[in-house]
């Protein structure tokens, strides 16, 4: 097969160039990714406008070539315009051309018609939504399970959902992941994290929360440069988003003190926290093996005197507390006990050190149990 020898870039490659160039740059889309599509839009297009999809696309972005050749094969009669090409007409492009050999044939792809140009244009519309498909995608796989920073950009007036700037991606923040009574602006910087990733007919979608437990986790380690180390440990958090949230930490290093290290001097640490989740009470407590110590430390700022495992290994206890602190112990609306809870993972029953009226404690209900069935 002979071709022409490659003469001067055909005219508007520069700026074909120069366009990829910026789409690569305000995007994210590779050059190399497009001039792909490019090429496989120009065979689309060859196959349209002669019948003839055996083309040579050559590009080369440093030298800023951008040229296309259709080859044919050469011929006594020409039948088919766009496959075969006359030994007079073969002989212009290459003087030693024979019936039966290949030349290739350049073309200006501005005569394409007008439907070849149309399905072109569409194919590279195609690729550059796929290529921020594929950006996007690779974006928010690479910060899952992470909390990034967002910029409020939209927010639907009827919905409430917010539209975040995330990088150079957008994601979608529901009113139901948004913590409750917090107010978001356009404009506003927030956290926000990133629970899962999926791909969708419409493209990536990231889920987005801002009540998410682990959004505290997250916050904790990039704040605490003793938990990024591992020399501090978060067992277990809780959270009722919007209102208050336990976190359970242990030491590594008996010298470090894993609540002090959470704390920070004068509260700093943990005040740019809350700060962050706009004024939400946070408790860090200390964890422990001995689950009635654990349990006792989750119920905190209320004073444990007692915790009492059921006797049948289940993950319950009975807990007592000073009369004066059962409120306490229990928070507003059963918050702090349900708080507990969740942080422990086990069902906790709270009851004044004085037991309540007309009750009769459980040890004795037993006891009279067994004898009645004695004297049975």
């Amino acid at each position: 097969m002979r071709s022409r020898k490659k003469t001067e870039t055909p005219a508007g490659s520069s700026e074909i160039f120069e366009a990829l160039a910026t789409l690569e740059q305000e995007h994210g889309i590779s050059m190399d990714f497009m001039l792909d599509r490019i090429k496989k839009a120009i065979v689309t297009a060859c196959k349209s406008s002669y019948g003839n999809d055996d083309c040579i696309v050559s590009i080369d972005p440093a030298r800023g070539l951008f040229l296309v050749f259709l080859n044919k094969t050469v011929v006594a009669d020409v039948t088919e315009p766009g496959k075969e090409i006359s030994v007079e007409d073969a002989r212009n492009i290459d003087p030693t051309a024979v019936e039966g050999e290949v030349v290739s044939v350049p073309i200006d792809t501005k005569q394409f018609g007008r439907i070849a140009a149309m399905t072109a244009r569409n194919i590279i519309r195609q690729g550059i939504r796929d290529g921020e498909r594929s950006r996007m995608l690779q974006e928010f796989e690479s910060k899952q399970q992470e909390v990034v920073s967002a910029l409020v950009d939209q927010i639907d007036p009827r919905t409430g959902a917010a539209t975040l700037i995330i990088g150079k991606s957008e994601a979608v923040l529901p009113k139901s992941e948004q913590v409750p009574g917090e107010t978001l602006r356009v404009g506003d910087h927030i956290k926000v994290y990133i629970a899962d990733v999926k791909e969708t007919e419409r493209g990536p979608c990231a889920i987005i929360s801002r009540i998410h437990p682990n959004l505290v986790r997250r916050l904790f380690e990039a704040e605490v440069p003793e938990i990024y180390d591992g020399t501090v440990e978060i067992k277990s958090v809780s959270r009722e988003a919007g209102s208050r949230t336990k976190i359970a930490v242990v030491s590594h290093n008996p010298n470090v003190d894993a609540v002090g290290s959470c704390i920070g001097a004068k509260g700093m640490r943990v005040n740019r926290i809350v700060e962050e989740l706009g004024g939400e009470k946070i408790d860090i407590v200390e964890y422990s093996d001995d689950p009635c110590k654990f349990i006792a430390s989750a119920l905190s700022p209320a004073t444990v005197v007692e915790v009492v495992p059921a006797k049948d290994g289940s993950h319950a206890c009975r807990v007592s507390v000073p009369d004066e602190q059962l409120s306490l112990a229990i928070g507003n609306k059963g918050q702090n006990a349900r708080l507990a809870a969740r942080l422990t993972g086990w069902k906790i029953d709270i009851k004044p050190q004085s037991g309540f009226f007309g009750e009769t404690d459980e040890t004795e209900m037993d006891e009279e149990s067994e004898s009645e069935q004695e004297e049975e």
